[in-house]
């Protein structure tokens, strides 16, 4: 059957203007589009009667009208035009987005603020803890571990509490020779020991003691570091920096245990150049000083008062003896005091949440500190929070309680060492005074 009206078959076109003519001739008028309903049963797309094509969807009645142009094309297309939908739909998913019968655009949703709050204190955490675990590691790993407690021999008892020795050298390791000029520390090959400490940190307060290098003490029988041979001991008396001279850290840790009775759990030791860094890094230590001296030899030159001094003041301070009369006495105070307020300063919130001032605190320090190989970061840091507490006030600190001199060494009071080393080993409140 051919639903082309008549005179429009694809064999009977004759000579005909329009669509696909070859003619000069203008086209007439194109019939416009028309709008018509569903065709009745048993007719055709063009009311004619006979079968006509099944509905589009299996049967299933379609709701949009179809359109015709009049010219047989066109079927069931659907523009939009006729409804006037074609923008901005009143139901939605126009252009000018749903739900809007203004035609304009949506309310957006409120932000949902405690879900973005949630996710920021996420990422925060989240960033703090893997930055801290990295800097823990970053740390552990520049520590160098290099004393060897285990090769001590006849070791006290362990008592209550934790015990640090702490050592200030005179290696002059890494220093220039316009750096030994600057900092007044001379050319001597080797090191030597220019401070000695015991801090004590308990539950009863944190006690310093220093251990004047004069300290008369008896050598005892020991195991060389390096060789690894038994030397007896013969009752030789020396003063307490030549047991570090003569066998380095682990003959001078076993001296200190044989003439006091005290454990030692660990070993902390810093050099010249190490001290003056970790000072320059931190931003300078303020000190009281109480009375000006002067000392040509360590380059010391202070007025009283407070004041900030750098790594080279700092380092003239510490080793001046020189200028006072009780020599070795005094500079362990000035020690004390002036150790006690560079761990307060590193212990700041100032320095310990500021980067630009903490990494490269650590790193100095770090970098010139020789430990025990059981020395963990948490010890040094319970070490360093415990002399900031005895800066404040928090705990005690003194020199070896001392009787007199024999030889120009100073003699240790027993009585009262005795004393002092029953106290910390049972983690009591220390009620002995030093010199």
């Amino acid at each position: 059957m051919n639903d082309w009206p008549e005179g429009w078959s694809g064999d009977n076109r004759g000579d005909r203007y329009g669509r696909g003519s070859a003619s000069a001739q203008p086209e007439s008028a194109r019939v416009m589009r028309q709008v018509r309903g569903q065709a009745a049963p048993g007719q055709g797309a063009y009311g004619r009667q006979g079968p006509s094509a099944p509905p589009y969807g299996n049967g299933v009645p379609q709701q949009q009208p179809s359109y015709v142009d009049g010219q047989g094309y066109g079927g069931d297309y659907d523009s939009g035009y006729n409804t006037g939908q074609v923008y901005g739909s009143p139901g939605g998913g126009g252009y000018d987005g749903p739900g809007d019968p203004a035609g304009g655009r949506g309310p957006r949703p409120a932000p949902n603020w405690r879900k973005r709050i949630k996710w920021t204190a996420i990422v925060v955490i989240t960033g703090l803890i893997v930055t801290t675990v990295s800097t823990y590691f970053w740390a552990d790993s520049k520590l160098n571990r290099e004393v060897d407690l285990s090769k001590v021999i006849d070791r006290p008892e362990q008592g209550d509490g934790t015990n640090y020795l702490i050592v200030g050298s005179d290696s002059r390791a890494g220093l220039s020779s316009e750096q030994k000029k600057q900092l007044h520390t001379g050319s001597a090959e080797g090191k030597r020991t220019d401070s000695m400490m015991i801090l004590h940190t308990g539950s009863n307060g944190d006690t310093l003691i220093s251990l004047p290098r004069d300290s008369d003490v008896e050598i005892p029988t020991f195991v060389g570091s390096e060789s690894g041979k038994t030397y007896k001991g013969t009752g030789r008396h020396v003063k307490l920096n030549a047991a570090y001279a003569e066998d380095g850290p682990e003959l001078l840790v076993r001296t200190v245990e044989f003439n006091t009775g005290l454990r030692i759990d660990h070993y902390v030791e810093i050099g010249f150049a190490g001290f003056a860094s970790i000072v320059d890094a931190v931003g300078g230590v303020e000190i009281d000083i109480d009375k000006g001296f002067k000392d040509k030899y360590s380059g010391a030159d202070f007025k009283a008062g407070k004041q900030t001094l750098n790594g080279d003041q700092a380092l003239a301070f510490v080793r001046t003896r020189h200028a006072f009369a009780a020599s070795d006495l005094q500079r362990t105070k000035n020690q004390q005091k002036f150790l006690a307020a560079l761990a307060h300063q590193v212990a700041t919130p100032a320095t310990v949440l500021n980067p630009f001032k903490l990494y490269p605190t650590l790193g100095a320090g770090l970098d010139s500190l020789i430990v025990d190989k059981d020395m963990g970061l948490y010890d040094l840091g319970s070490m360093f929070f415990a002399m900031k507490g005895v800066n404040g006030g928090d705990g005690t600190s003194l020199n070896m309680p001392i009787s007199g001199s024999t030889g120009g060494n100073l003699v240790w009071d027993k009585a009262k060492v005795k004393q002092l080393v029953q106290e910390l080993n049972n983690d009591e409140k220390v009620t002995v005074t030093g010199n």
